[in-house]
């Protein structure tokens, strides 16, 4: 029985889990709110998997049939069902012209965008190869600026080097002009050479 000196008992299903907590209706008005209640039930239970659907496979139309038992002829007399029949083979036969002229239109704009794609990779390798050109050029000129301005430098010193060799022979002339001036004790009006 349900009562029990301590007053009524609770009954068995509300004993087995707890009361969920009613959950507020919320209405999504854009597709971004729509996304969003759907990643917070999603949160919800992170251990819960997530079914993901696979691709579905694009529709193709039914094969032709290898052999036709049945064919439609023109002769007069046919029941009143056969015009369904015929409609029927009339609209599967146009579907599967529309499927094969849909599937060469897409084969055809795959070609082209492949195409495109070569195109725009083949423009781009040049552009890259002529920036490439670009800064070799001027990667060289650089180079060959620096090696110009090193001889510069060593032309520069080279003739301070014989400068001072020449500067040294004048000198010990110097020298050997001031003896001779010492020695002869009269001054020349004029010295060669200076």
């Amino acid at each position: 029985s349900l009562l029990s000196p301590d007053g009524p008992r609770p009954c068995r299903r509300t004993l087995a889990r707890p009361r969920k907590e009613p959950q507020p209706l919320v209405i999504p008005r854009s597709a971004a709110e729509e996304q969003r209640l759907r990643l917070e039930r999603l949160m919800r239970n992170p251990e819960k998997t997530v079914p993901i659907p696979e691709k579905l496979n694009e529709w193709a139309p039914r094969p032709p049939p290898e052999f036709v038992r049945d064919v439609m002829g023109s002769s007069a007399g046919a029941g009143s069902g056969e015009f369904h029949v015929y409609r029927h083979l009339r609209r599967r036969e146009y579907q599967r012209q529309d499927f094969m002229d849909a599937m060469a239109e897409k084969q055809r704009l795959d070609e082209e965008f492949q195409k495109k794609l070569e195109r725009n990779k083949m423009i781009a390798e040049e552009q890259t190869a002529k920036r490439r050109r670009k800064r070799q050029k001027l990667k060289e000129k650089k180079l060959q600026a620096k090696k110009n301005k090193l001889e510069q430098k060593k032309q520069e010193k080279e003739p301070d080097q014989s400068q001072e060799q020449v500067s040294s022979e004048e000198d010990e002339e110097d020298s050997k002009e001031e003896e001779e001036k010492e020695d002869d004790a009269e001054e020349p009006s004029f010295v060669m050479g200076r």
